[in-house]
């Protein structure tokens, strides 16, 4: 591991960090697991998911359709290559995709092949059991059973608890930074099968192809990978289990996360805590985007406006009543959510064979980035098939 693990004047606490992801009864460390990556039923397991999460082609040009084409010859080799050793993923196809919230900017979008998605989802499908068993209740994205409505419900009882000074913040370009080697030996944790640790490098040191050229990549985990929000989780593990053996009511979706405080001073206190330990694990805080607040003047978390005050809505009485404390505490939806949620409507009501009114909502239910409250949601060109 890194050696800004173990500076001495944290000593002690820079080890707790590093084994946060050891369990109690050393016993339940996994020494054989590939051979359940490749078997034949997790495979098959694998491609029904990609199947049915659609996404594009990566850099091959391989459509769904094309591979499902040849499905049984296309499993069987995957299989064989995994028991060999001989596996080696295909660079990622990277486009560049507009990024939320930033008129004119754009964010890379890394899509691995439908080949390599089948693979990384049958290896995430036997890794997730396993690391789900260390995750921390403070973390709500991409994990199984954890809702937006999850995160943004404890939030709100901690507001009501009296906790009304916010740590709102966020990590700078945190897929594209991540230190594989922290992250590596944190999957070391828990994962003895060298063949495994093998595999997962690989996935990460596959690189991305754009404009016919290929790059390395030295850093970081592609938006887009099938694995990708499983090894974030992973990642940063130590400093959700951290921050709360320390006392802050923490909650993580992703790179997107709040502590909810009573004073501006215990907050200040618990942003440069935060900062130190993600430090550590070779992240940094985007400090555009980072701020203390009181909940008076509100703040955003997953698409909705947190705040205490008077809502800029207007509902039926009895809902309203309903809906509210005696607090005055609103979460409505964020302006951009809003926005976002237009902008879905205009392009299918714009169509020029226009949708039946009841399959213009079936459409809207059914699509991922036009939910209000979405939050962290991959765009429709990902070729992620891991489900929160």
């Amino acid at each position: 591991m890194d050696s800004s693990f173990c500076e001495k004047p944290e000593r002690h606490a820079s080890r707790r960090l590093s084994d946060h992801l050891v369990l109690e009864d050393q016993k339940q460390k996994v020494h054989s697991l590939v051979d359940k990556v490749y078997s034949r039923k997790n495979l098959k397991l694998a491609w029904e998911r990609v199947r049915a999460n659609h996404g594009a082609s990566g850099a091959d040009r391989v459509t769904i359709e094309e591979f499902e084409a040849r499905l049984d010859e296309n499993l069987e080799r995957l299989h064989q290559e995994l028991r060999e050793g001989t596996y080696q993923p295909r660079a990622v196809r990277r486009l560049e995709i507009p990024k939320r919230g930033a008129p004119g900017k754009t964010r890379p979008l890394g899509i691995p092949s439908v080949y390599d998605r089948v693979c990384q989802q049958a290896l995430v499908n036997r890794l997730v059991p396993i690391f789900e068993r260390v995750f921390d209740p403070s973390s709500f994205g991409y994990r199984k059973g954890r809702k937006t409505a999850d995160a943004l419900t404890k939030i709100w009882r901690e507001v009501e608890s009296g906790n009304e000074w916010i740590v709102d913040a966020d990590l700078k370009d945190f897929f594209g930074s991540v230190d594989h080697e922290k992250l590596l030996t944190l999957v070391g944790k828990q994962i003895a099968d060298s063949r495994v640790l093998k595999l997962i490098q690989q996935m990460l040191k596959a690189g991305y192809e754009e404009r016919g050229q290929k790059y390395a990549t030295p850093t970081g985990t592609p938006q887009g990978g099938v694995v990708s929000p499983l090894m974030s989780n992973i990642l940063l593990t130590p400093f959700d289990k951290e921050m709360r053996r320390q006392g802050y009511q923490l909650t993580r979706w992703a790179d997107d996360w709040v502590v909810t405080c009573r004073t501006r001073a215990e907050a200040k206190y618990a942003l440069a805590r935060a900062a130190k330990i993600l430090k550590q694990l070779g992240v940094e805080l985007n400090q555009a985007k980072t701020r203390i607040v009181h909940v008076a003047h509100g703040f955003e978390f997953l698409g909705f406006k947190i705040q205490r005050g008077k809502g800029n809505f207007r509902l039926n009485r009895d809902r309203i009543k309903s809906k509210l404390n005696r607090h005055g505490l609103y979460a409505i939806p964020a302006q951009k959510s809003v926005d976002r949620f237009k902008d879905q409507i205009r392009a299918l009501t714009q169509r020029k064979i226009p949708l039946r009114m009841r399959e213009l909502i079936e459409t809207i239910i059914c699509q991922p980035t036009c939910a209000v409250s979405s939050g962290k949601t991959i765009a429709a060109l990902s070729a992620a098939s891991y489900t929160c």
